[in-house]
């Protein structure tokens, strides 16, 4: 799958194992192991029930996906798909996404 970034900073950060490190730490090895998972795989749909439990957002977040890292700390991507690929009732088709958008990482609760 094809991953893109929210902006330079956080691609800068992402794109290199050493600043990943220097930023994030601890948190470092779970974050590549995640951009692993997502470069690999072909659609979100292969992910849906991987470790990292990778799950829709609701609220203020709706049309953003989340997976976990450490604690309550997630990775927070976007598909950018064009057309968004969404059912009759406004839920993400998984299998259909194929591109995202990394956002942030972050505690939202």
């Amino acid at each position: 799958m094809r991953i893109l970034f929210n902006n330079k900073k956080l691609a800068k950060t992402l794109n290199s194992q050493k600043e990943i490190r220097k930023k994030y730490g601890r948190m470092s090895d779970k974050i590549m192991l995640r951009l692993r998972q997502i470069k690999a795989a072909q659609n979100m749909e292969e992910l849906r029930f991987a470790p990292g439990k990778y799950h829709e957002l609701h609220g203020d977040r709706k049309g953003q996906i989340a997976c976990s890292l450490t604690g309550a700390n997630r990775l927070i991507f976007v598909p950018v798909n064009d057309p968004l690929p969404v059912d009759k009732d406004g839920k993400l088709i998984w299998s259909e996404i194929t591109e995202i958008v990394i956002l942030e990482i972050e505690d939202y609760h």
